[in-house]
């Protein structure tokens, strides 16, 4: 894994160190900068900012919106290549009248505390929804909370809790196991995958920042980074338009035959509530816009979600700060962003490959 040629000193060690990153790459490329301050403090004291870099002429009608930090931990995924590019690396040429808009840690406080969530325990991309009508139900959730989520990580309650959801899954398949634990849920504010009773932060920043920079646009894509599902190192583009829709033509177009649909049952990620994309949708009602989610695989399901059972259990009856977090950190850290210069490099391509797409997509259209 350390045998490779291709510049990973992109990459960072932890949030601090991202965000230093991309602030001096971004400054280097005269890019204009923003810092959109967040309430609380990370582990260390330290501030927490949400930054947005502008790079192209500022009345440009099409734009490539590039997002990291959506599920915090992740986030380490989606800023090496955003520096890569700043510093120059990804050979991205952009084409007349088109503009990037880089937002670097859109949950800087899940990404600075090694989690997933945001300061309110939400899941971000289950939050965009209207919370003045009904909340989506989920009642395979709502049967397997206390197995997703036990009260004690010892060996006996752990080997209990699995049985449980592989009994679930047998008796209804994998599709309906994962849609349940992880289709989102807005029932359990202390559970996995929650959507929240109201717009985080982070969602409400998101909607100030596509107002501020936005308002103008005619045609945007967006390329969203995440981690978690499918093989080592491929980054699957997961797109949630409406099958057969204009947007999904366009995905199609531009991406190839690699775009998965949820919806369809084509990804890796089953359908879900409450996504980005369809609050991206809403607060870009008037340009044409086209959303994928560029998911990037790592290990077995099974991994994962210990991962994050250890990470809530950590922030709900633990010590973030004990002696018994460093293990519990270092798993959720690794699952979401594995440690290996070989998975990096392929992250660094295609997520240039995607990009380089879009804008050629843009361009055309």
């Amino acid at each position: 894994p350390k045998m490779s040629t291709v510049d990973t000193s992109v990459f960072a060690s932890d949030w601090a160190d991202a965000r230093a990153k991309f602030l001096g790459a971004a400054r280097l490329a005269g890019a204009t900068l923003r810092e959109w301050p967040h309430p609380l403090k990370g582990p260390g004291g330290e501030g927490l900012a949400v930054d947005t870099a502008w790079l192209g002429p500022r009345d440009a009608t099409r734009v490539l919106v590039l997002v990291s930090g959506t599920h915090g931990v992740e986030g380490f995924c989606g800023s090496g290549p955003q520096v890569g590019l700043l510093r120059g690396n990804a050979t991205l040429h952009l084409p007349p009248n088109t503009a990037l808009l880089l937002i670097h840690g859109i949950n800087p406080h899940g990404w600075a505390w090694l989690r997933r969530v945001t300061e309110e325990g939400v899941d971000l991309n289950r939050n965009w929804v209207d919370f003045s009508q009904p909340l989506p139900e989920n009642p395979g959730y709502e049967a397997l909370h206390e197995h997703v989520l036990p009260r004690s990580l010892d060996t006996e309650t752990i080997t209990h809790a699995n049985a449980a959801l592989a009994d679930y899954a047998a008796r209804h398949g994998t599709h309906a196991w994962q849609v349940a634990i992880s289709s989102g849920q807005y029932t359990h504010p202390d559970g996995l995958f929650h959507g929240g009773t109201s717009p985080t932060w982070a969602r409400r920043t998101s909607e100030a920042i596509l107002a501020e920079y936005l308002p103008r646009a005619q045609q945007v894509a967006v390329v969203d980074s995440h981690t978690g599902l499918g093989p080592y190192g491929y980054g699957e583009p997961q797109c949630f338009h409406a099958p057969g829709s204009e947007p999904m033509r366009r995905a199609r177009a531009w991406w190839g035959d690699s775009v998965t649909e949820p919806l369809l049952g084509t990804s890796t990620s089953p359908e879900k509530s409450g996504l980005t994309d369809s609050g991206y949708a809403q607060c870009l009602a008037h340009a044409e816009h086209t959303f994928v989610f560029l998911e990037f695989g790592t290990y077995p399901t099974a991994m994962g979600l210990a991962a994050l059972r250890g990470d809530h259990w950590l922030h709900a009856h633990g010590d973030p700060r004990g002696p018994q977090a460093a293990p519990l950190k270092a798993a959720i850290r690794d699952f979401f962003y594995p440690p290996y210069d070989d998975w990096k490099e392929m992250v660094l391509f295609r997520t240039w490959q995607v990009w380089r797409q879009a804008l050629a997509g843009l361009a055309a259209d």
